[in-house]
């Protein structure tokens, strides 16, 4: 256990006598070197703050990931903080080559190199989104099969073992984006 570094001031109020002008107390002196300690003080306790809620959110980031597949083997973490650890960002993303209905359990994807059994991986397009369990993967095929869906996915659909994106400058991790882009081409003279 730490101790508090910071050093504090007792002060005290500068008392005078208002019918003959004589100093009761002598006041505690205000100066650089009080206002620079308070500073400090000030200062190391919001360090001491964002330190702590960055190892909140590893440990909540932990702990979400132990809940939803014990024994994850690798699945996505990223610990909020900027220090490298054991627990890596697992990339893994394909599109679902051929269109499939609610139910379906078998996703023909472009590549299935990456994805896990046991693992639980995103599959969204313009318009749903759910998380389902790996439950096998067949690379010569290029199928990853999962839980029933619920929904329905177009072809051009993704598949990923996270599709979050950190917000870096508040250290959140936010639901990331997917959709259909419109483009023209049109000619420049």
């Amino acid at each position: 256990m730490t101790t508090n570094p910071y050093i504090k001031t007792e002060w005290f109020d500068h008392i005078v006598d208002v019918t003959n002008g004589q100093i009761i107390q002598d006041g505690t002196r205000f100066n650089a070197s009080r206002a620079n300690n308070i500073e400090e003080g000030i200062y190391e306790a919001y360090n001491w703050l964002v330190e702590h809620e960055n190892r909140l959110l590893r440990m909540q980031v932990l702990l979400e990931l132990d809940g939803r597949a014990p024994g994850n083997s690798g699945a996505f973490s990223d610990t909020l903080d900027g220090s490298t650890n054991k627990l890596t960002k697992q990339i893994a993303i394909a599109d679902i080559t051929q269109a499939v209905s609610a139910g379906a359990t078998v996703l023909t994807v472009d590549n299935s190199m990456g994805f896990v059994p046991f693992t639980e991986v995103s599959v969204y397009d313009s318009t749903n989104r759910e998380d389902v369990l790996v439950t096998a993967i067949d690379e010569s095929s290029k199928t990853v099969t999962v839980q029933a869906l619920t929904n329905a996915y177009v072809k051009g659909a993704k598949i990923a073992r996270s599709n979050s994106k950190v917000d870096e400058i508040n250290k959140r991790m936010l639901i990331g984006e997917w959709g259909t882009f419109n483009v023209s081409v049109s000619e420049v003279i």
